[in-house]
């Protein structure tokens, strides 16, 4: 066995549930090999055969069911329905469905938690131009995070030259806005943008980076 070793608390050796291929009915069309997801069955001699009876789903009989020429037989589903009488599996399926469902809403919240990460924004790029000398940019961008879970990394300032700059001629800067907590930043991205704006800056361009 390759699949389940039991069905709900039974051994599956004791559940004679599996199909039985009429080789002189088979054509050999295959559908029974490619639909069965268990790989049951397997192809020789252009016929069917049963090759992991034991790997059958117990109930399952959806090969038979797209059989072309009915070559597929199985057990009676009375044999099902006595097992579950008389082996009392619902106390066991019970807690299995507890647990299925534990596992179906954890994943649920991971995905939901995946979701919000992908949309959220951590870090982005910002290219500023402008004349920043007397404006004093950068203590304005210190005053912004002081005690606050963001940072400004990776800043560069390129300026024409030093005399250029004395006299106010436009420079270039850009630095990258980061979360120290791994929390979205967007809202803090607002304060940025009015703080560039209210100093006379142009955002030259923004860019997500996480």
């Amino acid at each position: 066995m390759t699949k389940a070793q039991t069905w709900h608390g039974i051994p599956r050796e004791e559940i004679p549930w599996y199909p039985t291929v009429n080789a002189e009915t088979c054509i050999g069309c295959g559908l029974c090999f490619t639909t069965c997801g268990r790989n049951v069955f397997d192809i020789q001699n252009h016929k069917s055969i049963v090759e992991h009876a034991l790997d059958c789903m117990v109930g399952c009989s959806t090969c038979a069911n797209v059989c072309p020429v009915d070559a597929i037989t199985f057990p009676s589903r009375d044999l099902v329905w006595k097992l579950e009488r008389e082996r009392k599996i619902f106390k066991v399926v019970r807690q299995e469905t507890r647990e299925k469902k534990d596992r179906l809403e954890a994943l649920k919240a991971r995905a939901i938690a995946e979701e919000h990460i992908s949309q959220s924004t951590t870090r982005t790029k910002m290219e500023v131009a402008g004349e920043f000398g007397e404006k004093q940019f950068l203590v304005k961008l210190e005053e912004l995070i002081r005690d606050r879970p963001y940072d400004f990394v990776n800043l560069r300032l390129e300026v024409p030259t030093v005399k250029g700059a004395l006299e106010k001629t436009p420079s270039f800067m850009s630095f990258e806005v980061t979360s120290t907590e791994q929390e979205d930043i967007q809202t803090f991205l607002s304060e940025v943008r009015a703080l560039i704006a209210g100093n006379g800056l142009t955002l030259v361009s923004e860019h997500k980076l996480g």
